[in-house]
């Protein structure tokens, strides 16, 4: 199973920031959206960091509320994560896992496609499992 079929059942659609925004738009779009992360992308669509509620506690911790009048690049994650349509899904599990991070953007030819989270990625495993199940029970009882 790859991430294409985590996208063929959500969708492509992904919620962006520019990195010239402040924080405190970035607070506003997350809220509006309720969304705990935004990628942040340029024009393009090219993949240049992402923001989550844990970047933007962060920066208020260490700067105060003057921290929400800043770009949003001077607080993002600059270092981002990404995999393509082919990646098995049991790898982007492994790697959010590991990395400890909720939110891996899907780009296809450097560009900006989708978004996969940590619950699109459960609730396509508990479906793999309800399905293997289904199946086990219906062998059982027709052995």
């Amino acid at each position: 199973m790859s991430v294409a079929q985590i996208l063929a059942a959500k969708g492509g659609d992904v919620i962006t920031t520019q990195p010239h925004r402040t924080l405190m738009e970035a607070v506003e779009l997350l809220a509006s959206k309720g969304i705990g992360a935004v990628v942040v992308a340029d024009a393009g669509k090219n993949v240049l960091g992402i923001l989550s509620e844990r970047d933007i506690m962060r920066a208020i911790g260490a700067r105060g509320a003057s921290a929400l009048t800043e770009a949003v690049s001077r607080h993002m994650t600059a270092k981002v994560f990404t995999v393509t349509e082919d990646t098995a899904i049991d790898s982007v599990m492994e790697t959010m896992t590991n990395g400890r991070f909720r939110h891996v953007p899907v780009v296809s030819n450097g560009k900006l496609i989708g978004l996969v989270s940590i619950g699109d990625v459960v609730k396509h495993h508990v479906n793999e499992i309800e399905t293997e199940h289904r199946a086990l029970r219906d062998y059982i009882a027709t052995a």
